[in-house]
């Protein structure tokens, strides 16, 4: 009796040991394949975030190039042409509102917009504009101090000739940046995203008072290497452990980083995953412990697998459905309860093309169909989805054929809520292609929609230049020429149709685009409208101002060569200033289809 009850023991242990490794094996490789999602998830995330803050970075670079595509400089040392030239550049930029300067290829200041405040010329910080400079592209600083202010330069080169004969060099305070403000403004508690230099020095920030400071050691280590494809960093700070992603290479050797603690990164999955483990030991000693009660313990152990099981979906962070052949859901995890707000249960044999959006209704049952007919085949897509509330919310779908596995026999869908991820996206998308001071579309947006319209319709464009400008920004300040610019955009967008395009491309320049339009007399219309809405008297901050209009009008064909008719545009204008301006001709000047480009006075 003795012996038999030993090997009941052994059985007992090898068996209870053989399902704990198994469990302890699976759990494993369970935590592995979502580590790696939620890695490669994040790791896009981030790479497409540094994609835009790039982006934001050579849009500041394209504004100065622009501004000299316009603008004749003298080169003189203290030269005063030059010097009220960089006053205009600083009172019409939004990114070098703090000042600009010239200097020669070596470094040497000729002329500043300002007496003060400016960065030392042996400042460490130059080094990365310099070097890019010399490999032919546009030039970023580190971050510089001056005072209490930090900036950041942008410079390009001024060419004179075929040779370079200077720099243009814009200085922004990057505390009071679009992109500092979009960060504060998407602040989250659960990680923290920073635009740091290649010292390490923080740039822009979610957190308005760290602006200035230093990134954490492994941080900046890791930055000089970070490819743009990312690259994670983990560390230890006061005793808590951190996991950083940073996509490097950004312009000026910036780097885009996303901070958040190990604890938060590795999320619920982790928490079960430890549990799970101990439960699994618990049960090793239990069944060793309990050698009569082996068939007790196989039934334990099957109930608790279950529970384990329900528990990683009630708590996961994504949704889990399973549809049938018609798209009905079949199973539909308890997450989905908490993430779209229905009871839990609800969804099941409802059809899920019900809760999304109309617009992406169609596409969504022919990529279902296409998935259909793949053996195990996997889709991914983004949609719109109606949760409880009737609020439309941006979701991520993964979609896996497992029609042919009998455990399954349904589509398996994964699905999170990205709506935050994307609206930060649109935003900075949107900043990208429109002018931040008026909100109307900028020069960019403006030529893409010239070109596409040109492609299938003519279009009549219309160049607008306000005149008497320049002297109310002088008598009143930079301050009360932006809000005139304001209320001059608010006044053109009431004067053009619905469908027409009004895009500010300059200082005090917006052109108007009305497509589908060759006649001269719905052409005139509409700049008369213009030049009696600009004549009106303006009210700013309690004086009233009086400018006006001189509108360039070109009528372009069809198949029209898009530069082409904005310089035929930008002529017919010129003409009328040089005539004395739109109050002084009275009639719109129609350039032919030829144009040429604008000269200088």
């Amino acid at each position: 009796m003795r012996l038999r009850n030993w090997i009941t023991v052994v059985i007992s242990v090898l068996l209870l040991a053989a399902a704990g490794t198994v469990g302890f094996l699976v759990n494993r490789s369970a935590l592995r394949a979502a580590d790696s999602v939620h890695r490669s998830d994040s790791q896009a995330l981030a790479v497409n975030n540094g994609l835009l803050t790039k982006q934001l970075q050579l849009l500041s670079a394209k504004e100065l190039s622009s501004f000299l595509a316009d603008h004749v400089l003298h080169l003189g040392r203290n030269s005063a042409a030059d010097r009220q030239t960089l006053a205009t550049l600083v009172a019409k930029s939004s990114t070098f509102a703090y000042g600009a300067l010239i200097t020669d290829l070596s470094g040497d200041v000729l002329t500043a917009s300002r007496a003060s405040g400016l960065p030392a010329p042996t400042d460490e910080a130059w080094k990365p504009l310099r070097a890019a400079l010399l490999a032919g592209q546009p030039g970023f600083s580190s971050i510089m101090k001056v005072g209490d202010t930090y900036l950041e330069a942008v410079a390009v080169p001024i060419v004179v000739g075929e040779a370079p004969a200077g720099l243009l060099i814009g200085l922004n305070a990057v505390a009071s940046t679009s992109l500092q403000q979009y960060l504060e403004t998407l602040k989250d508690d659960t990680h923290t995203t920073v635009v740091a230099d290649s010292t390490g020095t923080i740039a822009a920030t979610d957190d308005a008072g760290a602006v200035g400071s230093k990134v954490a050691d492994r941080i900046r280590q890791a930055i000089s290497g970070a490819p743009t494809t990312g690259t994670f960093v983990e560390y230890e700070a006061g005793g808590t452990g951190m996991v950083a992603i940073v996509v490097g290479q950004l312009p000026g050797g910036y780097a885009y980083v996303r901070t958040q603690t190990k604890v938060s990164f590795d999320g619920a999955v982790h928490a079960k995953s430890q549990t799970l483990n101990m439960t699994l030991l618990a049960m090793l000693l239990i069944g060793v412990a309990a050698v009569l009660m082996l068939g007790y313990r196989t039934t334990v152990q099957r109930r608790r697998a279950d529970e384990r099981f329900q528990a990683l979906f009630q708590h996961a962070p994504d949704m889990v459905s399973v549809l049938d052949l018609g798209g009905r859901i079949a199973y539909s995890s308890p997450s989905a309860g908490a993430i779209l707000g229905f009871p839990t249960g609800r969804l099941v044999g409802t059809s899920v093309f019900d809760i999304v959006h109309p617009d992406d209704r169609s596409y969504m049952v022919q990529q279902f169909a296409e998935l259909m007919k793949e053996k195990n085949g996997v889709l991914r897509l983004q949609c719109r989805v109606r949760p409880a509330t009737g609020e439309y919310r941006w979701f991520e779908f993964t979609a896996s054929n497992q029609m042919d596995n009998p455990s399954l026999a349904g589509i398996v869908i994964n699905a999170r809520d990205i709506s935050e991820n994307r609206a930060f996206q649109e935003r900075l998308e949107f900043e990208a292609q429109h002018d931040a001071l008026t909100g109307l579309p900028n020069r960019r947006r403006m030529q893409d929609v010239l070109g596409a319209s040109l492609r299938y319709d003519s279009v009549a464009v219309l160049f607008v230049d306000l005149d008497g400008f320049k002297p109310v920004n002088d008598a009143h300040g930079h301050e009360a020429g932006d809000e005139l610019l304001r209320q001059v955009a608010a006044r053109l967008s009431s004067c053009v149709r619905e469908g027409d395009v009004l895009s500010r491309v300059g200082g005090d320049e917006f052109v108007v685009l009305m497509p589908g339009v060759l006649d001269p007399g719905a052409v005139e219309a509409t700049s008369s409208r213009i030049r009696s809405a600009i004549e009106a008297p303006f009210v700013i901050d309690g004086n009233e101002v009086r400018i006006g209009a001189s509108v360039g009008v070109h009528l372009a064909p069809l198949a029209c060569d898009p530069d082409e008719a904005l310089r035929a545009a930008d002529h017919a204008m010129y003409t009328i200033k040089k005539a004395g301006g739109g109050r002084a001709l009275g009639e719109p000047v129609v350039a032919g289809v030829s144009g040429r480009h604008r000269a200088e006075p």
